[in-house]
């Protein structure tokens, strides 16, 4: 069997997590706002807006400082003849092998944050479900993608 080297996730990624998090927690608290604004205006409770702001902040130090870290340290993947192998999780620890027979197509995806540091994700479908593997450069995701979809024998309709 070639055995290739586990890879791992390009550290841009950690920054790309931690902006697309600073803007969903900048909503949240944009909606915080409102909230107790419209409850100064009309005389409603505090309440909502004092529950709401402590949850936010946990979810901001949580989300934007420790998991991304985790994220980047956890998830590896290693790409054989006959199968994908990806490992990811959080605390519970994910090890999944995808065998190349199951595979049926291989997508290539890249958002407009993802794009900014020339990072992309590659998804491998099968029947079952969706495995992806998000954060690599550019130029490395469309390899891996040529590789997967060469041993998968899946052809490339897209190109």
């Amino acid at each position: 069997m070639n055995r290739n080297l586990s890879r791992r996730l390009h550290r841009d990624y950690i920054k790309v997590y931690r902006i697309s998090g600073l803007i969903t927690h900048g909503i949240f608290l944009a909606v915080i706002i409102a909230y107790f604004s419209c409850a100064l205006a009309w005389d409603w409770t505090l309440i909502p807006g004092w529950i709401a702001l402590p949850l936010v902040i946990a979810s901001f130090v949580l989300f934007i400082w420790i998991i991304p870290q985790m994220k980047y340290t956890r998830f590896q993947y290693e790409l054989f003849e006959e199968e994908l192998e990806i490992q990811s999780g959080l605390i519970f620890l994910s090890n999944v092998l995808v065998p190349m027979v199951r595979v049926q197509h291989v997508e290539l995806e890249s958002g407009p944050l993802m794009r900014k540091y020339d990072l992309a994700s590659v998804s491998v479908v099968t029947a079952a479900t969706t495995h992806r593997i998000s954060g690599l450069k550019q130029s490395e995701a469309q390899q891996l993608k040529q590789q997967i979809g060469i041993l998968a024998k899946v052809d490339d309709q897209d190109e």
